[in-house]
Parts: structure tokens; C-alpha cells; sequence
């Protein structure tokens, strides 16, 4: 029988967890199981016939991790491994008229030079040579390269069946900070994916959960739950979760609209053989359709007035303060009092600059925003949180008022520190944008304002471009620069004014001496500064430097006035009063 004939009146079950269940059979620790394809075809064929004894009617080849990133480009053992799953899991599910699907997993970790699409076909194309037509891509934290590697497969197989499913943690997010929701409705508009779903990371009642609260009214939904929760003993993960349990929220989904079901991580012959039983005479359920439930304000704390500015129209003003590397605030928090009364509309915090210690970003925005009553834009890497601090931190900064954020990669540890000190990259900019931007449609009343960082500066803007752009779809709304300190750096930004669709805040950074215009330009990465400005500030006191500073600055703001929707100004050395100079300059020049 066909595939879809069969999904017509029938629910397919599928097996469970070929990598944790090898691993007990096998008694191993930490090794993958996809090579035993060639080494233990035996003990491969016996997992798979257990699996069908307990009564799945598909089964995944024993390919999860098998593509030239993982095998670190040998492509022979590749398609010698692809070839062997698919041998062993047809013939063993032959006498069962079991279906079987070509399992491909993930890609990550993929050098810049290596295109995503072109991997996911590389292995689509070893399984389509040896005659597959049912495709499993499963386990994914986003959505890249698979709308094109299934409208691949249906040119190559027009009847071809196609499932995607992400692994979604219970609070709605993928690892990288795709939001399910988000996935899903992307996905629908593949018409190349016959079946959308989840599996892996949540156990059985906390998947159940997580569908419960989306649309997936028009979707064929498949859902792969793990069986609990790991318990780690001796560097070894054991799933103690129990058969009855998972069958019996299997059965829910079912109830719940799921036509595609089975098990991941844990899921042993045991947990399918209850589920077949729990879902004996289950026939297709209408998905149920519930209402959003939107996220209710807490408090009455207004929106930002920054934005509120920046959105009318009128040129806004932001200045960066570094925080201190002490617990000494004297002398930031009178800078900030100073910046205000300049008529600043939004203070800058920097997180942790160059990878060193210092007050927190987020804890300063919030004081700025609490004692000051002005708005504060704390820079967020991505080096020192994983998603689940992450979220936990944007909560608070909401909480407390702070209504802007700048999401940045950060700089690396330092290479002398790293022994000591580890960084933490869950996700880049981009990633971390959709991940802010998801939370606001799910736990918070209002999303986030999101800038970015452009820089003006780079030898390849061409790569700047792009990448704003992909920030722009991300869910970002503008970007702070880089300083203006060169001609080339002026002829970029008008060209991100002419092909970005977001708000420019035009970067501008005081130059206090010729010492100063060298170190800028040889180590500090992102700032170029022309060889005529350093020239300038030759043989100049400090006073003589700081005059000239407020003079180019002025300058610098008149000659970019077009070309943006307001300023970022940087503080040298904690120089609030120069920057002050500046700022009554700029407010008779161009702040009018």
C-alpha cells in the first residue's frame, strides 16, 4: 500500500530511538551508532526487527548523523554507510510491509565556505540513487536548507513523502532560538513538506503541551517524543521513563490532531509496543483549533520615549557610557546625570567590551531607567548566556522598564584568559534577534525594539550589507555604527542608508590626541581613522585637543545629517563633559 493511502484512515507509528537503544544493546559510551551500519549489521537488523515486532509500521535508517560535515569529508565512507543503513532497514522491514524513511538530521557546524543546501542534497541524492521515496529530516533548530532540499527531492520523486520536525525545548525554543510557531508557519508554505512536526528535547507530556498551545489546524502533524528526562551516571544518560506513561500521551496527541507518531531519545521496542497497543483502532482526530492567548501587561510602565521619537521622525541622540570594572559608580552615574541634562535620549551600556569584566549591562540599564527616568540600550552578546539565561535576563529588563536592547556577536575570550575563563556562543546576532523577537509574540506583551551594529569601517562592506539585512528579517529594526572618521566610511553609510530598511544611528567617537587616532586605528577592531584627522591633533595640549575634538565631531554629525535618523555618540575615557561640548554644538548645528 502507498503511503498516503494508508494515511487516509490510519495513524503511522513509527520506532524509537535507534542511537539510545544502540548504546544499551551495544554497552557503549558516547560513540554513534551510524557506523555499526558496516561494523554490527547484525545487532542494526535485530534493533530494527524489534522495533517492527512491537508493531511500528515505519522505520528511520540508521542515518542520523551520516553527511560530509560529521565524516569530515570522506565522501565514500558517506555514501558506503548511507548504503548499508538503507540495505539493512528495507530488508528488515520488508517482511513486516513496514515503510521506510531516509533518516538525515541536522547539519550544523558548517564552515562560512560550505552552503547548507548543497550538503542536505548531497545526502538526499545518495538515498534518492538507491531508490528511497519516504524522507525524514528531523531533529532541526531552524528552518535553513530544508524548503530547498524538499522541492529538490519532489523534482527528483514526484510522489515523494517529505516530514520535517524540530526539536523544540518545552518553553517553545529551539537551541539556536527559533520559535516553534514561527517554524511551523514557515514550513506551510513549503509545498514540498507533506507532514511538519517535532521530536527530540521535550519529553512526551511537555511536547503534548507545546502543541497544545499553536495552530497546526492545516498541518499533518508528527510528533517523536523523547521517553522523559536523561539521568547521567557515570558520563552514562539513562531514560527511566515509563512505557505506560509515554504510550499513554501518545494516545492524547493523537487526540490532540497528530496523525504521524514515535519515539525519540529513550524510546525503546517496549515504549512502542504500548503505544501500538494504546493506539489500537485510533483513527484520524480533527486537529482541535484554540485561540492565542495573548500575554496581558503587568504594570503601566510606558513604552520608551526614545522610540517613541526615533518613530516620529525626529533625530535621536544616543550616548555609550562604558561600565566601570569596579563597584564605584560614583562617577558613571554622574556622567549619565550630566548626559541627560545635555538632552541625550538614550544612554548605551556596553556588555563586558573586549571579553573583560566589568558592571553589568543589563543591572545599569535598569538603575539608568529606575533613578534616572531615561532610557537605556544595553549591548547583549552572545558570548556568556545560553537561551534559557537569556530569556531569563529579558524578562527582567522588561519587567523593569528597559524597552531597547543592541544585540551584538561579542568579542572572543582573550587568548591568554581562556584557560581560565570559557565563552558560551549558543547563537550569533542574527540568531539571537529571532529569538528576542519570538519571545515577544509569547512572553512578553510588547516585543523588544532591536538595533544592531554596522560597520562603516569594514574592507568588505559588501558582507556588512548582507548581513544587516539578514538582521533587518530577523526581527531588528536599525543599527548603531561604527564612527565616521574616513571617507570611505562616509560613502558606506550612505550606501546602508540607500539599500537598509531600518533606522541609522550615525557612529561618532571624539578623537582626544594624535596618540589616541593611532591606537584607535591599529588595535581597536571596527575603527579606521584617516591619516588628515590624526595629523590634526599633531603637537596639540589637551585643551587645544578637545576643542578640535568638539570642531570635527560638529562637523562629522553636519556631514552625515542626511544619511541618518540620529547620532551614537562614544564616550573616550569617560569624557562626559566633552561630550557634552558636542552635544550644544550639534543642538545649534543639526539637533534643532
Amino acid at each position: 500500500m502507498e503511503l498516503r493511502d494508508y494515511l487516509k484512515q490510519n495513524l503511522l507509528l513509527f520506532d524509537g530511538g535507534m542511537g539510545t537503544y544502540f548504546a544499551e544493546r551495544n554497552h557503549s559510551v558516547g560513540s554513534g551508532c551510524e557506523l555499526a551500519n558496516l561494523s554490527q549489521p547484525e545487532l542494526i537488523t535485530d534493533i530494527h526487527r524489534e522495533y517492527l515486532e512491537a508493531g511500528c509500521r515505519a522505520i528511520k535508517t540508521n542515518t542520523f548523523a551520516v553527511n560530509r560535515v560529521s565524516f569530515q569529508g570522506n565522501e565514500e565512507l558517506v555514501e558506503k554507510t548511507i548504503a548499508a543503513g538503507w540495505k539493512l532497514a528495507t530488508e528488515a522491514a520488508a517482511k513486516y510491509d513496514a515503510f521506510v524513511f531516509a533518516d538525515i538530521g541536522t547539519i550544523s557546524s558548517l564552515p562560512d565556505s560550505m552552503d547548507i543546501r548543497e550538503e542536505y542534497r548531497y545526502v538526499a541524492d545518495c538515498f534518492l540513487k538507491l531508490g528511497a521515496k519516504y524522507f525524514l529530516l528531523e531533529t532541526n533548530a531552524n528552518a535553513d536548507g530544508l524548503k530547498e532540499t524538499a522541492a529538490y527531492i519532489r523534482n527528483k520523486v514526484p510522489d515523494a513523502y517529505i516530514i520535517t520536525t524540530f526539536a523544540i525545548q518545552p518553553d517553545g525554543f529551539s537551541r539556536d532560538g527559533s520559535f516553534a510557531a514561527n517554524l511551523l508557519e514557515e514550513m506551510k508554505g513549503c509545498a514540498a513538506v507533506d507532514a511538519i512536526g517535532f521530536n527530540c528535547v521535550c519529553g512526551a507530556r511537555h511536547m503534548l503541551e507545546l502543541v497544545q498551545g499553536l495552530d497546526h489546524s492545516d498541518v499533518t502533524l508528527a510528533l517523536m517524543p523523547n521517553a522523559g528526562y536523561p539521568v547521567v551516571i557515570d558520563n552514562r544518560s539513562f531514560y527511566e521513563g515509563d512505557p505506560g506513561y509515554f504510550a499513554a500521551q501518545l494516545k492524547e496527541m493523537a487526540d490532540e490532531g497528530a496523525v504521524i507518531l514515535g519515539g525519540c531519545c529513550g524510546t525503546t521496542p517496549a515504549h512502542i509496543a504500548q503505544a501500538a497497543a494504546a493506539l489500537t483502532g485510533q483513527t484520524r482526530s480533527e486537529p482541535r483549533i484554540r485561540k492565542k492567548t495573548l500575554v496581558e501587561a503587568a504594570d503601566t510602565l510606558p513604552d520608551s520615549l526614545f522610540w517613541e521619537k526615533l518613530r516620529k521622525g525626529k533625530k535621536v541622540v544616543a550616548v555609550e557610557l562604558d561600565p566601570p570594572a569596579d563597584v564605584n559608580l560614583t562617577k558613571f552615574m554622574n556622567g549619565a546625570w550630566m548626559l541627560k541634562g545635555a538632552g541625550v535620549d538614550i544612554i548605551t551600556i556596553a556588555d563586558c567590551p573586549i571579553a573583560r569584566a566589568r558592571m553589568d549591562s543589563s543591572l545599569l540599564a535598569c538603575k539608568i531607567r529606575r533613578e534616572l527616568n531615561l532610557d537605556a540600550l544595553p549591548h547583549m552578546t552572545c558570548r556568556d548566556r545560553n537561551l534559557n539565561a537569556t530569556k531569563a535576563l529579558l524578562m527582567g529588563l522588561y519587567a523593569e522598564g528597559v524597552r531597547n536592547l543592541l544585540l551584538v556577536t561579542g568579542d572572543p575570550i582573550p587568548t591568554a584568559e581562556r584557560d581560565e575563563v570559557k565563552s558560551v556562543y549558543q547563537f550569533n546576532s542574527r540568531k539571537l534577534a529571532a529569538f528576542v523577537s519570538g519571545l515577544g509574540q509569547t512572553a512578553l506583551p510588547t516585543p523588544f525594539h532591536l538595533f544592531g551594529a554596522l560597520n562603516v569601517n569594514a574592507l568588505n562592506f559588501d558582507v556588512q550589507l548582507r548581513l544587516a539585512k539578514e538582521k533587518l528579517e530577523k526581527g531588528m529594526i536599525g543599527f548603531l555604527t561604527q564612527p565616521v572618521l574616513t571617507p570611505e566610511a562616509f560613502e558606506n553609510l550612505k550606501r546602508a542608508r540607500k539599500e537598509l530598511d531600518g533606522y541609522i544611528l550615525g557612529g561618532i567617537i571624539p578623537v582626544i590626541s594624535a596618540r589616541n587616532a593611532r591606537f584607535m586605528d591599529s588595535e581597536i577592531n571596527g575603527i579606521r581613522v584617516d591619516d588628515r584627522v590624526t595629523q590634526l591633533y599633531e603637537g596639540k595640549n589637551r585643551a587645544e585637543a578637545e576643542d578640535l575634538a568638539v570642531e570635527i565631531s560638529a562637523e562629522i554629525a553636519r556631514q552625515i545629517a542626511p544619511y541618518v535618523d540620529g547620532y551614537y555618540l562614544m564616550t573616550p575615557f569617560q569624557r562626559t563633559g566633552l561630550i557634552c561640548r558636542i552635544l550644544e554644538q550639534m543642538q545649534q548645528d543639526v539637533l534643532q
